[in-house]
This record gives structure tokens, C-alpha cells and sequence, in this order.
């Protein structure tokens, strides 16, 4: 019986498929955002028994992956106008397939990991895997500031899943940690953004070659 943690994983799934194969920025700002809801939720979908402290904690995580993070990158690029992503590396029908190939492997590889996972969820490991390598992927893929932007959020996202996956009482500290690290990037990315589209008008990061002498 498929129960409602893996069914929200399998939506994850499915918005990282989305997020291969579209070219609207808006359109991937919310799959991230959407994304960061689910993965903050999670812990609480475990079962497992949880303190008032590390419940708010979860809540103030939703928040700032779900709304802050991704309305700062929306900000952003309103700012800059631009709303479609450049010509990528990898085409958006190809990037999607890859997806497919990517998912299916992360499944076969999570069944024969031997981790000390805290949930029996048939897809917590394999969805962890995905959006590590997805966000890997968006990085390497793409050509536009942004998307690579939300390839490392996504990225984020999964090492974030990988911390509830293998303990839920001891990831805290060090998750606030990395989040405050990831708000402060994404604040530095919307300056940077806004030089880049100033200088060369444009957010492909090719354009930066021609600063090299």
C-alpha cells in the first residue's frame, strides 16, 4: 500500500521532470518552491514522535525554502525582466529523457544502498538521489544564470532530504546552517544578477568568456 509520503515523493519526481523540460523561469521558481515544501514537510509525515521545538523548526524550514527563497529569486528576476531561459546546453525534450534515465536509476541504486535509513518509504532514498543529481544537472545543463541558481537550490534541497532520511532528532543545527548559508546566496545571486544583466543585457553566463583577456 502506497502510503502519503511516498505519494508527495513521487510529486517531487514528477516537478523535477517539470523542471528538465521547461524554459519558463517562473514556471521552474515554483516547482523549487514547491519542492522546498514538501521536503521541509516530510519529517512530519515520518511518523515519528516530534518536540514542539523541532516541529516549529520544520515549520520556519517550509517557510524559508517554500516562500522566502523562492520569492527573493522571483524578485530577482522580475527586476532584471527576464522570464525565459537561454538556448541550454542540453535540449529541454533530451534533458527530460535524461530525467526518466536518472529517476530509474536512483531507484535501482536506493535498493541496494545498505543505509540506516529512519523510514521503510520506498522512495525517500531514491528521491534524495534524484534532486542531488537533478541539481547537478540543471548546473552542468544550462546556460542561464538563473536556472543554474535553482540547479543549486534544488541540490540543496536534497542534501536536506538526505538529513531527515537518515536521522530526524540530530540534523538541526547543521541544516539552519546550510539554510542561512542558502538565503544569503540567493541574496548575493539577485546583486550579481542584476550586474550581469547591466553589463551584457542578457543572462546567458557564456557572455562572461568575453571578459577573460
Amino acid at each position: 500500500m502506497i502510503g502519503p509520503l511516498d505519494t508527495i515523493l513521487s510529486l517531487v519526481l514528477l516537478s523535477i521532470l517539470f523542471s528538465f523540460g521547461t524554459s519558463l523561469l517562473p514556471g521552474l521558481i515554483k516547482v523549487l518552491a514547491f519542492q522546498g515544501v514538501i521536503v521541509s514537510i516530510v519529517p512530519l509525515l515520518l511518523g515519528h514522535e516530534m518536540a514542539t521545538g523541532e516541529i516549529v523548526f520544520t515549520l520556519i524550514t517550509m517557510v524559508i525554502r517554500g516562500v522566502i527563497i523562492p520569492l527573493c529569486i522571483y524578485l530577482a528576476i522580475k527586476k532584471v525582466a527576464i522570464r525565459r531561459e537561454v538556448e541550454p546546453i542540453i535540449g529541454f525534450n533530451a534533458s527530460i529523457l535524461i530525467g526518466l534515465i536518472l529517476i530509474a536509476a536512483a531507484t535501482l541504486v536506493s535498493r541496494n544502498f545498505v543505509v540506516p535509513s529512519i523510514s521503510d518509504s520506498a522512495l525517500l532514498l531514491s528521491t534524495t538521489i534524484t534532486l542531488l543529481v537533478g541539481g547537478m544537472f540543471l548546473l552542468i545543463a544550462r546556460r542561464n544564470a538563473i536556472a543554474m541558481v535553482l540547479g543549486y537550490i534544488m541540490m540543496e534541497n536534497g542534501i536536506y532530504l538526505a538529513g531527515t532520511t537518515f536521522s530526524i532528532h540530530s540534523r538541526h543545527i547543521v541544516e539552519f546552517g546550510i539554510l542561512l548559508d542558502v538565503l544569503a546566496a540567493v541574496m548575493i545571486m539577485a546583486i550579481i544578477l542584476q550586474n550581469i544583466k547591466h553589463t551584457f543585457d542578457d543572462m546567458d553566463t557564456a557572455l562572461l568568456r568575453t571578459l577573460k583577456e
